[in-house]
């Protein structure tokens, strides 16, 4: 018998198999097993993985968590209050390892090959299981990442609709929120002249109904928050770009997703994620400061805040600590997508952060925030292409969440040990004297100050005191 015929024969066996005898409940996790079919399919997708739990600093099981321990109090807060982590789904469940370069890389066990809506509803199982395994509370999405798109909006929004009722079945039972939905206006090629800044008034009119149904979704879900990414929200060359145009065209559509927020009675915030260029040359969210004008602009800054991500704030010649800085200053700062890049890559390479003095810094800033709340953390990072195993999924999430966890606590180090915050203000204790309180207070004219240089004579300028500060951090770590 020819070798075709024979894999025939056995496939129609494993059919037979599985329809008349039943395929069993679990999904494990080997590259060769395959998962039921049908929609109702409840397996176990990680059977050999347990619910991670908090083992402390000594542990060497690569399957617990050393320094995130979810209830414990630091600073008036539970752990899982400061950080609120969420899973994100486009990265953990619809990751395939590609890259312009090379293709897929990962086949977890329960995909199929298609993206059918059966399929999608698999996916959203999994992400359950894993969240509860996990130990997390949010999970966020792309409307698209998480419903298979169709030949029309209405076939789209059905299918869209069947994944999010399995997901509220989901959540309810798991005591689970979203912490964030979006819509993914990058992808398809209507989009690649952008979604509200496209030269093309059908496409924008598409994005609007893309984000009225995303919206919708992410407020029947009870979600907290709603992004925009603009991933294509800019221009490649200014020669055939109307960057005015195209601005105005943003803000109106901003302001149309702001009405339609208080129409359908969501009370989630409402985020704008600043990202520099890629895959556009430059994105009309360049950094946070450019966001919060393009809102001030615009009379948005009361509606909108920012969801911070680690690794656009290097791509866009800033440290993270810089952007969440920008952001708290101007009463802007409302989520953070906790990844980082590679310093030998100029580009978004979505790495979970693993680098215990950024995440101290970053946790600086959320704790003179007091918080992020109703934002959270949420991991908008993948395993590296080589990373292929299953149990890779919860390792990268597990380390990542341990060096949040790390930085949290040499935080609440420096602040309660108070020192770098006193070098900061003896730093400008100048301004603490009454002609201080009076610039400050914006009644020190330019007389006022030229009569007292003449009186002081030459200013004596005191050291900055930067090594002392690194030596003072240092000691947190």
């Amino acid at each position: 018998m020819k070798s075709g015929n024979i894999l025939l024969l056995l496939l129609c066996f494993n059919v037979f198999y599985y329809a008349v005898i039943g395929a069993p409940q679990t999904c494990p996790a080997t590259n060769d097993a395959k998962c039921g079919d049908s929609d109702d399919w409840e397996g176990d997708f990680f059977p050999g993985i347990p619910k991670i739990k908090y083992e402390g600093p000594t542990s060497k099981n690569p399957l617990s968590f050393k320094w995130y321990n979810a209830e414990e109090e630091i600073l008036g807060k539970k752990m899982k209050d400061w950080f609120r982590f969420s899973v994100a789904f486009w990265h953990t469940f619809r990751g395939t390892g590609g890259d312009p370069f090379g293709a897929a890389t990962k086949h977890w066990p329960w995909e199929d090959g298609t993206n059918s809506l059966s399929m999608a509803k698999r996916r959203m199982r999994a992400n359950f299981e894993f969240i509860n395994k996990l130990g997390v509370d949010f999970w966020c999405f792309h409307d698209r990442d998480i419903a298979p798109d169709a030949p029309t909006l209405e076939e789209t929004n059905a299918n869209l609709d069947e994944v999010v009722a399995l997901a509220q079945e989901l959540q309810t039972k798991g005591k689970k929120s979203v912490l964030w939905g979006t819509a993914q206006l990058f992808m398809h090629p209507r989009y690649m002249h952008g979604a509200a800044t496209s030269s093309e008034l059908e496409v924008y009119a598409y994005a609007a109904a893309q984000v009225k149904k995303a919206m919708e979704a992410t407020h029947f879900l009870g979600g907290e928050n709603y992004v925009f990414w603009g991933g294509r929200e800019g221009y490649q060359s200014l020669l055939n770009t109307d960057m005015e145009r195209e601005l105005n065209h943003l803000a109106r559509f901003l302001e149309a997703a702001v009405a339609h927020k208080k129409k359908i009675g969501f009370n989630g915030t409402l985020l704008i994620e600043p990202k520099p260029q890629e895959p556009t040359k430059h994105q009309y969210d360049w950094d946070a400061a450019t966001t919060a004008n393009f809102l001030r602009k615009y009379g948005l800054i009361g509606e909108f805040k920012l969801n911070i991500e680690c690794n656009h704030a290097t791509l866009s010649g800033h440290s993270c600590h810089h952007e969440l800085e920008t952001a708290r200053i101007n009463g802007l700062l409302g989520n953070i997508d906790a990844n980082t890049g590679d310093p030998q890559v100029g580009w978004d390479t979505d790495q979970f952060l693993v680098d215990i003095q950024e995440a101290t810094m970053i946790m600086l800033s959320v704790i003179r925030n007091n918080g992020i709340a109703p934002g959270g953390f949420n991991f908008d990072a993948k395993l590296r292409r080589e990373s292929t195993d299953v149990e890779d999924l919860f390792i990268a999430h597990i380390v990542g969440m341990d060096t949040m966890a790390r930085g949290l606590r040499n935080a609440a180090k420096l602040v309660e040990d108070g020192a770098l915050a006193e070098l900061v203000r003896k730093r400008y204790q100048s301004f603490d004297s009454e002609i201080g309180a009076q610039i400050e207070a914006g009644k020190a004219d330019f007389d006022l100050l030229e009569k007292k240089v003449k009186e002081w004579g030459e200013p004596k300028v005191a050291s900055a005191k930067q090594e002392l500060a690194e030596m003072i951090f240092q000691s947190a770590m």
